[in-house]
């Protein structure tokens, strides 16, 4: 029997070799030993040193790097609880709270007498809004260490939330006693008094927390506020403001209370350049934009409040302030038809708010409409009647307040899927202020990089190439079981490598190798008998040269060649995706519309042949997830779900599949399902996971 019956027909012409049964034999006693000591070498990683590696990394706050190493720990020895702890710590870090909790939950049943996992665990339940639970860590630490100045801290700050005000006045004494020259604990106990309206004694501790800790950031912050609230001194106010921004000059949040205080002692300028700078700091806070909007109506600048308007309603599309006062703005530049279809709609939602009302008399009026008086007299029998929202608070409708200095969102249903998918969908368009390279770099995995606003997109599809660029958190190429086999067999003159980060070539030897490359094959097809290998070969060269039509010619040249040539349909596929783009692209750039239906046309032919890849090789992670990332580009998100779906399936660390159904999800509007696949894709290496994770869960 010959060797070479059993492969695929574009290797079937490669060579004729039999073996003896005794080489046989020695071959597979010598691959037997092989692939025993490769699997003992796996099983005998050094996991004290990995471990160490990964605790330096922490140290250093390389984040991302240090979970990678964390992960090879588990792998090797899924039973040990510190790899699964110092993971926590490092998702915590990344404000990946859901991921911390789970990790540390790990680590605890591993080893139920670490201290600093219950604490851990109970400070990121305290961020997901899980008190009680917190408490129950912060009691079991406690147990261990009953004086850990953290653990009291924290835990009183959890009573507090939960309204247990004895509890956290006992907690705070405690923690007093033990550590008397603690600031934060007399920030946390005037915050405290607060809630029980003990103006003196809250601005007592914190004038105590100031004395002690100069740069006490939340001391210049509480009592900026009391000076607002208690004595409106807001010249005070925004001394204390100044000083807190000075300590923290990249939250946007403070550069929009200082802008209120601005406000109110009259420095429009100032207030404008504050909700500018704030808005440069979160394109997508809906306080500062709203804030913006009414300060620029005040100043008549109409246009530009309308723009500030629409955007706050594409964040919160049921922000019934920001829809009476767009309606108020429309009125002003009389432009009635939106005025009456904003003015209709908020009437539909709350029929009993009499400013309403009388705005749509004003519209009415002002179009000469008769009907004009019945939303007149409609108004004034409910003017003296209070109109609530229905939320919890049942806080009275404000619509006519200055700009706000809180910065927290009031929308009662931010978690409808609606709002999600609006917030998502707003958030692939803001223009981001940091040009992060896709490779991933050292600089961009260093710290917390979700603090790094990048591009929101899905991760691209993986192509075969030349060329890969290693880094820390993937120093070699990604698998391909058709690819290595190809490789091993030395058919082609360069070797292939997997990537979905493709480097662009930019050497002109480089570049020079390839059309030298291309002329061989072109010389070699001419005087020997074509093979499906040397279409392929070729094909490659093209590719890695830009020229598509010529690379989807000789693909299906291979192909024609060999029919069962499952990469040459693979890459066939990604041609035919670049030439489609690229044609997208020169067409955007002569101010023409490619046709949708001929975009749709194209697109399908890559499917086709991606669907050709899975009747050959129906368990290639890979191929699925191609298709997935293709059906997103083609909005048919259902069966991009089923796509990624099934790439997981059959690759359970597939980080990037992971990224992309979280992205889908958001789309979709599941946030829970999102936030999860973003978790898990940021501990499987996808670094633009934690921006996008703390963007859609601020």
């Amino acid at each position: 029997m010959m060797f070479y019956s059993s492969l695929p027909k574009f290797l079937a012409n490669f060579a004729v070799v039999t073996f003896s049964k005794l080489i046989m034999k020695r071959l597979f006693t010598i691959l037997l030993s092989i692939i025993t000591y490769a699997i003992s070498i796996h099983a005998q990683i050094n996991t004290d040193q990995v471990l160490q590696i990964g605790r330096n990394a922490l140290y250093f706050e390389d984040y991302v790097l240090s979970i990678q190493y964390f992960n090879q720990v588990i792998a090797a020895k899924p039973y040990l609880a510190q790899p699964y702890f110092f993971r926590a710590l490092a998702k915590y870090n990344l404000d990946d709270f859901k991921g911390a909790e789970e990790d540390a939950s790990i680590a605890i049943e591993h080893n139920p007498f670490i201290t600093d996992a219950y604490e851990l665990r109970g400070v990121a339940r305290q961020n997901l809004g899980r008190n009680e639970d917190a408490i129950k860590d912060y009691d079991k630490a406690l147990s261990m260490l009953p004086e850990n100045r953290g653990l009291l801290y924290n835990k009183a700050m959890a009573q507090a939330d939960i309204k247990d005000y004895d509890g956290a006045k006992e907690s705070f004494s405690t923690l007093l006693k033990s550590h008397p020259n603690f600031d934060g604990g007399y920030i946390g106990r005037a915050r405290l008094l607060l809630s029980a309206s003990d103006t003196t004694a809250a601005l007592a501790d914190i004038n105590k927390a100031l004395e002690l800790n100069k740069n006490a950031v939340n001391g210049y912050l509480m009592r900026a506020d009391i000076a607002i609230h208690q004595s409106k001194d807001y010249a005070q106010a925004l001394a204390d403001m100044d000083e807190a921004i000075k300590l923290q000059p990249h939250f946007a949040g403070y550069f929009i209370n200082r802008a209120f205080l601005r406000y109110s002692l009259d420095d429009y300028f100032g207030a404008m350049s504050d909700y500018d700078y704030a808005i440069n700091l979160d394109p997508l806070n809906p306080t500062a934009i709203y804030n913006r909007a009414l300060l620029k109506t005040e100043v008549h600048d109409y246009n530009k409040a309308i723009d500030d308007f629409n955007e706050v309603l594409k964040l919160s599309p049921n922000d019934y302030k920001a829809l009476y006062n767009r309606a108020v703005v429309y009125r002003q530049l009389n432009d009635y038809k939106n005025a009456l279809k904003d003015v209709n709609r908020l009437i539909n939602t709350f029929p009993d708010l009499a400013a309403a009302y009388f705005l749509r008399y004003d519209i009415k009026q002002a179009m000469g409409d008769r009907s004009a008086s019945a939303d007149y007299n409609k108004s004034l029998a409910l003017a003296k009647q209070r109109v609530y929202t229905g939320d919890d608070n049942s806080n009275a409708i404000d619509l006519f307040g200055k700009p706000s200095g809180n910065t927290t969102s009031t929308d009662s249903i931010s978690e409808a899927q609606e709002v999600v998918s609006a917030r998502f969908s707003k958030l692939l368009t803001v223009e981001n202020r940091i040009d992060t390279n896709k490779e991933y770099n050292n600089k961009n995995i260093r710290g917390k990089v979700q603090d790094n606003n990048v591009t929101v997109d899905v991760e691209p599809m993986f192509t075969l190439t030349y060329y890969t660029s290693p880094s820390e958190l993937k120093p070699t190429g990604d698998y391909l079981r058709e690819m290595d086999e190809l490789n091993r067999t030395k058919a082609l003159r360069f070797l292939l490598q997997l990537t979905n980060h493709e480097v662009a070539l930019t050497d002109p030897d480089e570049i020079d190798r390839h059309f030298n490359s291309i002329e061989y094959y072109n010389s070699y097809l001419s005087t020997h008998t074509p093979r499906a290998i040397d279409y392929f070969g070729r094909a490659m060269d093209q590719m890695s040269v830009h020229n598509y039509d010529a690379a989807i010619t000789d693909f299906s040249s291979a192909i024609n060649a060999a029919g069962d040539f499952t990469l040459a349909y693979f890459m066939r596929a990604i041609a035919k995706y670049k030439q489609a783009t690229s044609n997208i692209e020169n067409e955007s750039q002569r101010g023409q519309t490619l046709n949708a239906q001929n975009k749709l046309i194209k697109l399908r032919g890559v499917i086709d042949d991606i669907d050709h890849v899975l009747k050959l090789s129906p368990n290639m992670a890979i191929a699925h997830y191609n298709k997935g990332v293709i059906m997103v580009y083609l909005q048919d998100l259902t069966s991009a779900l089923a796509s990624f779906n099934r790439a997981i399936e059959l690759k359970n660390d597939f980080g990037e599949a992971y990224y992309n159904r979280g992205y889908v999800y958001f789309k979709l509007g599941n946030r829970l399902a999102g936030s999860a696949d973003l978790s898990k894709s940021g501990e499987l290496g996808i670094v633009p996971s934690y921006n996008l994770l703390k963007r859609m869960n601020r």
